[in-house]
């Protein structure tokens, strides 16, 4: 897999200030498993949510991407961080709590991946601890696709990113137009692809070894196929007790 072997540079300038996102899930922590001394995440990227986090947890990122997660091991010097592919990983640890943000979980391109991935997910979580993830909606990625390519100035660069949807697949096509000092552009492109799924598919997907805790769209109310983004909290159901 090779993405974000180009944008991984980019990425924090481009994707914004992840606190709200890591005040979010420190408020799920509080309510929903307060006793929680260790965070498992997947898809962690340059580290920007474990960072968030703070000092009191035992932090543990996945990445599949070297060029993220060298940025990461530079951020979150005191984390446990694994390249590797959050849909087979096994670790000898079970945390209290498994983030996957960002809508990393539509990164992985079939649904069979998204099946291995929960039971990932599961196999990793103590009785009773939660996962914490958000996902793009299929509404979202028609809109992205009938949009006009989305054009972006940043620290002295330019981004040009465009959306194409076939109903299943979204392909993003991105281009950062690189400034050099000597006043010339140089071009990294890279195309990276997520995964469209309905939300009820979603939902019997996690049937068997979660409870829902909490869903929402990004107004707080209660996500559809047509919200933008959905951000969903699930408890793993203790071991035995179906």
């Amino acid at each position: 897999m090779a993405a974000y072997r180009e944008f991984a540079r980019y990425y924090d300038a481009i994707n914004g200030d992840p606190v709200e996102t890591s005040l979010k899930i420190l408020s799920h922590i509080e309510r929903y498993r307060p006793q929680a001394d260790s965070v498992l995440e997947l898809g962690c990227g340059t580290g920007a949510i474990l960072a968030g986090l703070g000092s009191g947890l035992a932090l543990t990122g996945v990445d599949l991407s070297p060029e993220m997660l060298e940025i990461a091991i530079r951020r979150c010097p005191g984390a446990d961080l694994h390249l590797d592919d959050m849909t087979t990983i096994t670790l000898p640890t079970r945390f209290d709590v498994v983030l996957c943000v960002f809508d990393t979980l539509n990164h992985v391109p079939t649904f069979d991946g998204w099946i291995s991935m929960f039971e990932r997910v599961s196999t990793h979580l103590v009785d009773d601890g939660i996962f914490v993830f958000d996902i793009n909606t299929i509404g979202r990625f028609r809109r992205l696709a009938e949009m006009a390519p989305w054009v972006h100035d940043f620290d002295g660069h330019t981004l040009i990113m465009n959306v194409e949807f076939d109903g299943v697949h979204s392909e993003w096509d991105i281009r950062v137009f690189e400034h050099r000092e000597d006043k010339n552009f140089v071009l990294h492109h890279e195309v990276i692809v997520e995964l469209g799924v309905t939300l009820p598919q979603l939902r019997d997907a996690l049937a068997r070894d979660f409870d829902l805790l909490e869903e929402t769209d990004t107004t707080g109310a209660a996500p559809t196929d047509e919200s933008d983004r959905a951000y969903f909290v699930y408890r793993r159901r203790a071991r035995g007790s179906r």
